[in-house]
């Protein structure tokens, strides 16, 4: 097949939703597909907006010479309005990956009702959908794209591979000392990383420590806020702020801690959690989008709701003070992720979906 992938910016950008692009990208060339990345520039709202009315775009993807067009829904501003421009003048489908929607997200009251609109219209602008979950699917359902052909293809936990054994585990969470909590995500607002902070606040600080993983320029002025929040509840010999580091480096710190805490206020589906699952750490995330898919409350991990900080407290203080719990949490975490499906399983999915569905655009338009 020759296939079009259409992404904002580099593949090598660091988010769950570009590592799942990448993997199926990676998965699609060792079949021997051919695949082109499109890319379109990172801008504010309004400027993807404009996208739309490129002529250059329009022109690009009217000659490509492509089997399947595939569109990270990430940039659903750019080309809500282009695919209908397109219609006329391709035979190919376009089907696009669905990781989460912007509309799912929290925004300002008044701007929500455009956001839901243009969303709304690009999802019925394109012949068929790839989801990471479940819950992605059911969302995009709700909002008049459930008629097109899909395929649930879930992220996988197996990128580090690690050689753990159970021994290895239990010895890790019978240590004395504070709990060692593991924060992994992009430093920005909708990872709730302040409803952790503010969690660990209410804690004897000698009970734990915290690494927090993950880009802290994404938001500079909520990274800001965060840094204040630290100093402020002198926290900062008990709080590490890492930044982006290396995946052998992040595969150290998944492998030392006892406890993975992202308490997000959505997740399409929530990648680290599975990893975190793969070196025997529980998780705790939220209720709000799709870590109920991954985590087993009470069994693998916690689910809390969004912005309980004084629940995440409680789970917290409860598994410092109960090794035995954290036990046999990490050892059921280990367990739930050995019966997930690899990366290669997921992204073989997608192929024979999009092998069976090349001509199902050009049968649309007839």
């Amino acid at each position: 097949m020759k296939i079009g992938l259409i992404i904002y910016g580099s593949l090598e950008t660091i988010s769950g939703g570009y590592l799942y692009d990448r993997k199926l990208v990676d998965y699609l060339r060792a079949q021997g597909d051919e695949v082109e990345i499109i890319s379109q520039p990172w801008s504010a709202y309004g400027r993807h907006l404009g996208h739309n009315f490129s002529s250059e775009m329009l022109g690009r993807l009217q000659d490509a010479r492509v089997d399947v067009l595939l569109q990270d829904e990430l940039n659903h501003p750019s080309l809500v309005w282009l695919n209908g421009r397109l219609r006329s003048h391709i035979t190919y489908p376009i089907i696009s990956i669905v990781h989460h929607l912007r509309s799912s997200e929290a925004h300002p009251r008044g701007l929500m009702p455009m956001y839901q609109q243009v969303e709304r219209h690009y999802l019925r602008s394109v012949d068929g959908f790839v989801f990471n979950s479940q819950t992605t699917k059911q969302v995009v359902a709700e909002m008049g794209g459930g008629d097109k052909p899909f395929i649930v293809a879930t992220p996988a936990g197996d990128r580090f591979q690690p050689d753990i054994s159970s021994d290895e585990i239990v010895t890790r969470c019978q240590e004395s000392g504070p709990l060692r909590l593991l924060f992994v995500g992009n430093v920005m607002a909708r990872k709730g990383l302040h409803d952790l902070v503010g969690a660990l606040a209410q804690l004897p600080s000698s009970d734990w420590q915290l690494d927090v993983v993950g880009e802290t320029a994404v938001d500079p002025a909520y990274t800001q806020r965060i840094q204040a929040h630290i100093k402020d509840a002198n926290l900062s010999d008990r709080i590490t702020l890492h930044g982006a580091i290396s995946d052998t480096e992040l595969a150290h710190y998944y492998r030392r801690s006892h406890l993975l805490a992202v308490p997000s206020q959505y997740e399409g589906f929530g990648i680290v959690y599975l990893e975190a699952m793969s070196f025997g750490l529980p998780a705790i995330g939220t209720t709000a989008g799709a870590a109920g898919e991954i985590i087993q409350d009470g069994e693998s991990g916690f689910l809390i709701g969004e912005g309980e900080t004084a629940v995440l407290s409680q789970r917290i203080h409860h598994l410092h003070q109960n090794r035995g719990e954290l036990t046999r949490l990490s050892l059921n975490a280990r367990q739930s992720f050995l019966t997930w499906p690899t990366w290669d399983d997921s992204m073989a999915k997608i192929r024979t979906f999009l092998k069976n569905n090349q001509r199902r655009g050009a049968k649309a338009q007839r």
